[in-house]
């Protein structure tokens, strides 16, 4: 069996823990994940160690790692932080871009533009990540960074999450035309506008949030 590098494992186990298949609270073993993954237990433990470093797992000193999952209220109070500091980093960015900068958002947006043609979330949202995290080095503010870092990878499974409601990618699209545009005409405001959209949970997008979360909590108890 082709062995699995732990990041793969770590976002398994990340979507297995959304889906509601590994319930709150759950022990996680190493020998039983091993085994399911046909892998040693050397990158099942790394895994499990950025589970626990990114909040969606607990290590209990001589008991084990165990799932935690966060409340709807916890979910909700992240999001809003995530908005805040995404809207940081691009006012930052605006002012700070460089032609490279720019070329290289592109060249990730064009990939973002042929995952939504193939309809292959998965695709999309590491591109997508990935050109996340090249604003928040933009920002040139690196404590900044570092905690925009952390918590988009706290919220990462959620907002793959977000990504399966109908029409969501294609809107996403949009908004990261948009977010391009103003970068390049150093639009701060137009940016910054764009990408609260682009993360904030609001109105419909709240509500489907909720209803994922619903279902998620209906299976845990199951």
């Amino acid at each position: 069996m082709e062995r699995l590098p732990s990041a793969k494992i770590r976002d398994s186990l990340e979507q297995r823990i959304v889906d509601g298949e590994l319930n709150n609270k759950q022990r996680l073993d190493e020998n039983e994940l091993s085994s399911f993954y046909g892998v040693s237990r050397t990158p099942v433990r790394e895994a499990l160690q950025r589970l626990t470093e990114s909040g969606l797992a607990e290590h209990l000193p001589r008991r084990g790692t165990f799932v935690r999952s966060p409340s709807l209220g916890q979910l909700v109070e992240m999001f809003e932080v995530m908005t805040e500091l995404e809207c940081m980093a691009i006012r930052l960015a605006a002012r700070r871009v460089t032609i490279k900068d720019i070329k290289v958002l592109e060249d990730d947006n064009e990939i973002c533009r042929e995952a939504v043609k193939a309809n292959d979330t998965i695709k999309y949202y590491e591109v997508n990540s990935r050109l996340h995290n090249h604003i928040y080095k933009m920002s040139g503010n690196s404590f900044l960074a570092n905690k925009t870092r952390r918590l988009h990878d706290r919220l990462r499974p959620f907002r793959r999450l977000q990504l399966r409601v109908r029409g969501r990618m294609t809107e996403s699209m949009a908004e990261h035309d948009i977010i391009l545009s103003a970068l390049k005409a150093g639009d701060a405001d137009s940016a910054v506008e764009t990408m609260k959209k682009h993360i904030d949970i609001v109105g419909v997008r709240f509500n489907d949030l909720v209803s994922s979360f619903n279902s998620i909590s209906d299976k845990n108890k199951r």
